[in-house]
């Protein structure tokens, strides 16, 4: 009687064992379904980088923070990234993150620094140049930047007050577009630390449309970036985005069609 029991508690055990592990293994497959392949997110300790990291995680991607701060990722995501310690501007930290990326995010930017190594000329183009490089080498499958709306104009306040940030912020641009990488590049407007998914997003081409529309939720922007993964009406396109407050959301996988694909550098 004892032996019947005994045996019945091992193979009990023993299919439970099994029901745990396939759990256990149904998880891990799952956290990949998003991509099957690793994610980088340059810039994800920011206002913007961390919301585009939990919309990838949200979608099951495996992601991987390149930060230079690893004790601040670490707060931010505990173990559900992994964490790369590095700077865009060295060449070594980088190549050595990119080791089986398939995707690049990047929401770097000079925000201001007083720290002239760290002036827009250093992170918003260096920078975005140095990981537009090290992309072109790992073979990423695509690579989506956020910008800003006014990359480019030379006479705006912000390059007054910012080291010319929006001309390093194009010509980071245009490293990007010039690095044969499949790429998006998304110019928010003035942004917002609000809900997304509350108004209308208004996309355009720069050089094809404009808008007196103004400001967009971060997290909208997030949300964009992540549509554009692996989305073809996205590739190597750049997409000004701002949000209308008057009137209702509408899904964000649907504004990349009528966006021109990119003739060439800006």
């Amino acid at each position: 009687m004892r032996v019947i029991l005994y045996g019945m508690v091992f193979l009990l055990t023993l299919v439970t064992g099994c029901a745990n592990t396939a759990s256990k293994q149904t998880h891990v497959t799952d956290a990949s379904q998003g991509s099957q392949g690793v994610v980088l997110v340059a810039g994800a300790t920011g206002r913007t980088g961390r919301l585009i990291v939990n919309a990838l995680l949200q979608q099951g991607h495996s992601v991987r923070a390149f930060v230079r701060n690893p004790d601040k990722a670490a707060n931010l995501f505990g173990d559900r990234v992994e964490i790369a310690t590095g700077d865009v501007k060295d060449k070594a930290s980088i190549n050595k993150a990119m080791h089986g990326v398939q995707w690049v995010f990047s929401a770097i930017g000079s925000s201001g620094s007083k720290d002239p190594s760290n002036y827009p000329q250093y992170v918003d183009f260096e920078g975005t140049r140095n990981l537009a490089e090290a992309a072109a080498e790992a073979k990423v499958k695509q690579f989506i930047m956020v910008s800003s709306r006014s990359a480019g104009k030379k006479d705006h306040m912000l390059n007054k007050r910012f080291h010319n940030v929006l001309i390093w912020k194009l010509k980071g641009e245009n490293a990007l577009r010039g690095s044969g990488v499949p790429y998006t590049i998304v110019r928010p407007g003035g942004l917002r630390d609000q809900p997304g998914g509350q108004h209308k997003l208004v996309a355009f081409s720069p050089e094809h449309g404009q808008s007196k529309l103004r400001m967009v939720s971060r997290t909208d922007v997030a949300a964009v970036c992540v549509a554009a993964l692996n989305n073809a009406d996205a590739f190597n396109k750049t997409i000004a985005l701002v949000s209308d407050p008057d009137l209702p959301a509408q899904p964000v996988d649907t504004i990349f069609k009528s966006i021109p694909v990119d003739q060439g550098q800006y």
